[in-house]
């Protein structure tokens, strides 16, 4: 059973997410030594309930502020917004971009307007999950079970490239058109209703993906997907907006230099969401840089 702190911190991360839609920025006093400067700010976009992005701006802004930086971060609640605001230049980075599948729309759109910094981890999968008492084990079984789950994939943000996925490859390829609608609202809400379910034994099948630390919080199982709909592996990437590496050489180098395990992208996010918990992420990453003192090439210590 999932740890009702773990939940409420997400819940929490999406409500103040949703508050920052238009883009509401706060500056970290870091003690950048250049924070004065215009030239040596970079600000980071993230979507707080996707924790994967959360975990690593916060890794970013702790690196990033060694090299005397002055780190904005901005909590926005829809891609769309943040690859809008990448390819304006409103934003300097987006720290953990599906940019190779799930965000390929969002790729064609903005890409000639946003530089690529490099992948830290290269096997994120988009998946479709129910309870692990829920004895079926295939998306080929849903179309038939329509009625146990009332109808409805409880999925996440309208915008997010999962979503898309769901909705216009893997509905049709399975034939759920007609039985099933997949409900969108945020990642908080979703992970409310998984919870909900779990604690009733009821059945539910949800949108999810990996890695995502949900997976271990709650008793689910990936459905299995035999026509490959949901989409094949894909990495994680830095992006920035267009020109950002001759803006900030040293920046891009130390992002360039950031690759993950799963042993360590695992212990980085389970540190930032779970262990401290909203308002601790810049402690939780001090932690797990003094545990992972070579995470990767390039990283600088305290």
């Amino acid at each position: 059973m999932m740890n009702k702190r773990h939940l409420t911190g997400v819940i929490a991360l999406g409500a103040a997410a949703a508050l920052a839609l238009t883009g509401c920025s706060s500056s970290s006093d870091g003690g950048s030594e250049g924070s004065g400067d215009a030239d040596k700010t970079i600000t980071l976009g993230f979507l707080p309930s996707w924790t994967d992005g959360l975990s690593t701006a916060y890794l970013l802004e702790n690196q990033l502020e060694q090299l005397g930086y002055n780190v904005e971060m901005e909590e926005l609640t829809e891609a769309a917004v943040l690859y809008t605001g990448l390819a304006s230049g409103d934003i300097d980075i987006y720290p953990s971009a599906w940019s190779e599948k799930t965000h390929a729309s969002y790729m064609e759109k903005y890409g000639a307007d946003i530089e690529d910094l490099g992948a830290y981890y290269d096997n994120a999968v988009l998946t479709i999950a129910v309870p692990e008492y829920t004895d079926i084990d295939s998306m080929d079984e849903l179309a038939a079970n329509a009625d146990r789950f009332d109808g409805k994939i409880i999925g996440i943000e309208p915008s997010a490239g999962l979503t898309e996925q769901t909705e216009t490859v893997m509905m049709p390829e399975y034939g759920l058109e007609d039985s099933y609608e997949l409900v969108t609202s945020s990642t908080a809400t979703m992970l409310a209703t998984l919870k909900d379910k779990i604690e009733k034994k009821e059945d539910v099948v949800v949108t999810l993906w990996r890695p995502f630390w949900a997976n271990d919080a709650f008793p689910v199982k990936d459905l299995k997907d035999p026509k490959q709909a949901m989409g094949e592996p894909e990495a994680l990437h830095f992006l920035g907006t267009n020109g950002f590496s001759d803006t900030y050489p040293d920046a891009a180098e130390l992002i360039a230099g950031i690759q993950l395990d799963d042993a360590q992208y695992g212990s980085l996010e389970d540190l930032v969401v779970n262990e401290y918990g909203e308002g601790n992420e810049a402690e939780a990453v001090e932690a797990w840089l003094k545990e992972n003192p070579d995470a990767f090439s390039t990283q600088l210590s305290n």
